[in-house]
Parts: C-alpha cells; structure tokens; sequence
C-alpha cells in the first residue's frame, strides 16, 4: 500500500471513531498538510505516527467532545503539537462562543500553533507562556482543561487545580500507568475521579476530573 493510501485509510478509520461535519473536517484537513509540512523543520510528533496521525492524534484528540459535549472554553496545557486542542478548535469553530485557549511556552511550537489557528480558523487563541504564569493570569471562566502527554497526574493536578476550582472539568489523556498515578495524586489531592477507556488504544484511557481539592 502507498503512504497516500494508508494515510486515506487511517483518515477513513478515524472519521468512524470520531465523526465531524464538513466543515470541520476541511479544518482538520488543512491543519494535517500545516503539521506534515512544519514536521520537516521541527519535532511536532513522532515521525513513527505521521502515517497513523489521523487516528493516532486527530482521533483521539476529538474523543474528548462526547465526555464535555456542553462544553464551550477549553484551555489546553502544554498544547505542544496541536494536540488536543486544535481538532477540538477545529469541531466547535462553528458552535457559538466556543474557544479554545493553548498554553505552550516553547516558542517554535507557540508560532506553530499560531499559524494552525491562521490557515484552519478554528476558534483559538495561543498564550506563549508557561502552565504556572498562566494560572495566575488567566481569571476567565473554563468549561473544560485538557493535557495530553505532558506530565504525570500529580503534577497535572497542580496545574489544573485553579480551573477545576471554578468549575471546569479535567480531561486528560492517559496511557497504563495510570492506576499508579491516580495513586501517587491521592497522597497529595482528594480526587473525584472516572476513568473511560480510549476509542484509539486499547491501553489508553481519559481520566475525567470533576473535583479536585488539596489534601491539608
């Protein structure tokens, strides 16, 4: 099979997982040709996922919609390579004040992620600074914070503490450690916590977080 048609194929099998109108998907179609053009010059993703990417990260970036689907701000952390943030942008670009917010403090990935939001219209906007400084800075309300392979779940707690105080819902991506992660955060956090297994691997899964308090 050629790249070009195992590329389609993944496309195919992803758009079944996680379906999206027209629109949204000429937006994720653009934002696709953006990464595989921009990975030439900087890491975005692993080179070994460019044939999978629509499954791999397009896919598995837009199965959280259904866990907040009355969801409307989203702040991404550590938005990295686009992920999750852009295919959720790029899905709610219609939807009536939707936003999604994109925290990443390297620079080359922040002007990435600046032009993704340029060529796909997808309703974001890029903060350039670091998880911490952000906290502090952003007083607006969110509907849901997200993180995907950026740090271990006690830390993740730390940094979406402030969200979750004022009402979001914590989605972030997992892989199978994370029984031992839940259990390293609930020394240090009482969490309410659900777990829903991945649509994209069988050794993935979503922790959803709706409360979220330190431990004294």
């Amino acid at each position: 099979m050629t790249p070009a048609a195992t590329l389609a194929q993944d496309r195919a099998r992803a758009l079944a997982l996680t379906p999206v109108d027209s629109s949204a998907l000429a937006r994720l179609d653009a934002f696709v040709a953006l990464l595989t053009d921009w990975q030439r010059r900087i890491n975005l993703i692993a080179n070994s996922t460019l044939s999978e990417i629509w499954t791999r990260h397009i896919a598995d970036s837009l199965q959280l919609l259904r866990l907040a689907p009355d969801a409307k701000i989203w702040v991404d952390l550590g938005s990295g390579g686009g992920f999750p943030a852009i295919p959720i942008a790029c899905a709610l670009a219609g939807t009536p004040g939707a936003m999604v917010h994109l925290v990443e403090s390297n620079g080359k990935k922040a002007a990435f992620l600046r032009e993704a939001v340029r060529v796909t219209g997808a309703s974001a906007v890029v903060h350039a600074e670091r998880i911490e400084n952000f906290g502090d800075s952003f007083t607006g309300r969110a509907d849901a914070v997200t993180a995907r392979a950026l740090a271990p779940l006690p830390l993740l707690c730390e940094q979406a503490a402030p969200l979750i105080a004022r009402g979001a819902i914590g989605l972030f991506l997992k892989g199978q450690d994370v029984e031992a992660e839940l259990t390293e955060a609930a020394k240090y956090w009482s969490v309410q916590a659900e777990l829903k297994p991945s649509l994209t691997s069988r050794d993935g899964c979503v922790v959803v977080v709706r409360t979220l308090t330190r431990k004294s």
